[in-house]
């Protein structure tokens, strides 16, 4: 692959506020004059959009391996009709969660089999890594008070859910730590920005 662009990742539980760091990134960079392309998983192409509107369905029961397979599904889609390509026109990719979302509900939350997830994270990606990921950890409690309203299958889950969630994307970022960057999300939006611009400044080597 002759890759160009830069492929970044935002990830944490739900209600951390990657979303809105995310957003904040984008316009930080387009001033900047960089090509940002936006992204979220699962979604981003037809079928990805068909499978989260499955995946976040609150009448649907779903099986944590059935669950498991929706979501590599949707990323093999948007590897290759989305992120390939746009690596490769030289853009900077900013992603709403990536594998390391599976690997900490479906892994960590759901107690699939860590190693078996990582191989298919290796099928349905195969080099296409992240080049950074920005984690903003929270706990239970914060999560809750900046969530909206109507819940969606997953947000619903409980207390106990998301703790094992969250101690799994930190078990991630301890393992690696070049990709992988933790920031406080109990800080306020502006303080935590800073730390994300950092984050860009050092890996996309701008001012």
């Amino acid at each position: 692959m002759n890759r160009k662009g830069y492929f970044i990742t935002f990830e944490g539980i739900d209600g951390c506020g990657k979303t809105t760091q995310l957003k904040l990134a984008e316009q930080y960079l387009i001033e900047r004059g960089l090509p940002v392309m936006v992204i979220r998983e699962p979604g981003s192409t037809p079928l990805s959009e068909k499978i989260r509107e499955i995946l976040l369905n609150n009448n649907l029961h779903i099986n944590p391996v059935s669950e498991l397979m929706l979501y590599v599904a949707a990323r093999a889609e948007l590897i290759k009709d989305v992120i390939i390509p746009a690596l490769e026109a030289g853009k900077v990719i900013l992603c709403d969660r990536f594998f390391d979302s599976t690997t900490a509900y479906q892994g960590y939350g759901r107690d699939l089999d860590i190693e078996s997830i990582k191989r298919l994270h290796k099928l349905s990606v195969g080099q296409h890594i992240p080049d950074l990921t920005i984690l903003i950890d929270v706990d239970y409690e914060t999560s809750l008070t900046r969530r909206k309203e109507t819940v969606d299958r997953l947000e619903s889950e409980s207390e106990r859910f998301f703790n094992r969630v969250r101690g799994g994307f930190l078990e991630i970022s301890r393992g690696e730590p070049e990709r992988v960057v933790v920031i406080d999300g109990k800080n306020s939006i502006e303080e935590i920005f800073g730390e994300v611009k950092d984050c860009l400044r050092k890996k996309l080597k701008i001012k």
